[in-house]
Parts: structure tokens; C-alpha cells; sequence
């Protein structure tokens, strides 16, 4: 199953570092958030991922593109020019990164990438958080429902979209949050069915409007309950907690060797 990971958007709200890069690229522990999502979904077996770039895409093409001169040990012999690189640790990703749009919508960025998902489920999250959800039960459960998707959601005081979920899992409304509020949030990590398409149209599609609440509406929406670690990471202040956790040893995304 392939992963589909929004990394497109202008990230505003924390402009001190993404004026010079896209907010996944922004970096905890010295590596893009984006690495951290994706070694998380790597640990559970997902290793081919579908990037959904736009704002300064070129940041993380080049980022790929030099991923051993990152991640190894080089020797330039500038006299020969030559290059050699030394314990050249290769992670085990296929990862195919598609312009988007600079300005594209998250629904039409979703829909952009039809093509490279082939028909098949997959998974879906948003390049600046990370989690310790039990992603292997997540598709088990999103299996086992038949529904067209899966949101995983948390209760954390965050300004996301505000879920209204019955006694059988099933997302009865989507809506955004209000101050008021104390209700389970969309916390990403998504499971779609192809079905997903014919509720996206142009570019201008906010996957967290129109079509989730189409899909509440319809009762193809069902919600996976995470009450352990979640975290986005919006402004300076969450950047900061991150990387304090991560420096302390004890980030609990953190479920790889090495």
C-alpha cells in the first residue's frame, strides 16, 4: 500500500523557517520532519510513498536526489574528481514526488496523484506531524469496515476539523473547530479507497471541507480513535517541543533501529 503525503502547502504559521523551505523539510534532530513520517510508516512495512510537493518543491527533489551525501560518509578527490562514498546506508523507499501546484488545494493536490496510486487503497497524512499510531491496526480496521475512508483522530486542543462520531465508529459530520469546542479532531494518518476521486474535483478542492463532509454525510467515513501521541507541528513553539523530545531520547515516533 502506497502513502500519499501532503508536502505542498506555503506553511504561514511558522515563517520563520519556511521562508526558506517547505514546512516538511523544516528539521528536527538535523532531518526533515518528512524523513521522521516516513521512517514511522517504514517501521510498519509502507515503503513507497507518493510526495505531493509545491511551495519550493525543488527543496526536497534536491533533498532526495543527494540523499547519500546527507546520510554518508564522502571522500572528493578533487584532483581526479572523484567522488567516494562511504557506509552508504540505503533506507528501503520507492518515492515518487509530484508538482502539485504552488497554490493547489489539499483535495486537489489529492487528485493530482491519482495516476501514481494505480487504483489501489492507500494511505494518506499531512508532511508536519508525527504520531505512534498503531498504523498496522489502522488498516486492519479500515479493511474490515468496507468504508470508502479512515480518519484517525485524536482530542487534542488543536484548530483542525471537529468530528461528530456515533457508537459505531462511523463520522456522522465534519466541520471546523470553534473555540468551544472539546471534540476528537482530524489528526491525519488516513486510509483512502479509490472511490476517493470522484469526491475531489479541481484544484481549488479543500479535501477538509467539501468532500469529508460529503463523506460524513454519506456514512463512508469512519473514525480510528488514537489516545496515545500526536503531534503537528504549526508554529515555533511545536517545532521546539519536537525537537526537545527528540534530543531527550524520548520521541515516541521514534519506533526504529537505526
Amino acid at each position: 500500500m502506497k502513502v500519499v503525503i501532503l508536502a505542498g502547502g506555503l506553511g504561514t504559521r511558522i515563517s520563520e523557517e519556511s521562508h526558506l523551505k517547505p514546512k516538511p523539510m523544516v528539521e528536527i534532530g538535523e532531518k526533515p520532519i518528512l524523513w521522521h513520517i516516513m521512517k514511522y510508516y517504514s517501521a510498519f512495512g509502507f515503503h513507497e510513498f507518493v510526495i505531493c510537493c509545491g511551495y519550493k518543491q525543488h527543496v526536497i527533489k534536491e533533498w532526495f536526489a543527494d540523499y547519500y551525501l546527507h546520510n554518508s560518509d564522502v571522500t572528493f578527490d578533487l584532483a581526479n574528481n572523484t567522488m567516494d562514498v562511504h557506509n552508504n546506508y540505503s533506507e528501503p523507499w520507492k518515492v515518487t514526488l509530484v508538482d502539485t501546484g504552488l497554490y493547489t488545494m489539499t483535495g486537489g493536490r489529492i487528485k493530482r496523484i491519482q495516476e501514481y496510486v494505480k487504483g489501489e487503497p492507500f494511505m494518506m497524512t499531512y508532511g508536519d506531524g508525527v504520531c505512534n499510531v498503531d498504523l498496522k491496526a489502522l488498516r486492519e480496521f479500515h479493511e474490515g469496515h468496507g468504508k470508502i475512508a479512515t480518519i484517525t483522530t485524536v482530542n487534542i486542543g488543536q484548530v483542525k476539523g471537529v468530528l461528530d462520531i456515533d457508537e459505531n465508529d462511523t463520522v456522522t459530520s465534519f466541520r471546523e473547530k470553534d473555540d468551544n469546542d472539546g471534540s476528537l479532531i482530524n489528526g491525519g494518518f488516513m486510509v483512502l479507497n479509490p472511490e476517493i476521486f470522484d469526491y475531489l474535483e479541481g484544484d481549488d478542492t479543500v479535501f477538509e471541507q467539501g468532500p469529508m463532509q460529503r463523506l460524513a454525510a454519506e456514512g463512508q467515513l469512519k473514525s480510528f480513535y488514537h489516545d496515545g501521541f500526536w503531534q503537528c507541528m504549526d508554529t515555533q513553539r511545536e517545532m521546539n517541543k519536537l525537537e526537545e523530545l527528540w534530543q531527550s531520547g524520548r520521541a515516541p515516533w521514534k519506533i526504529w533501529e537505526k
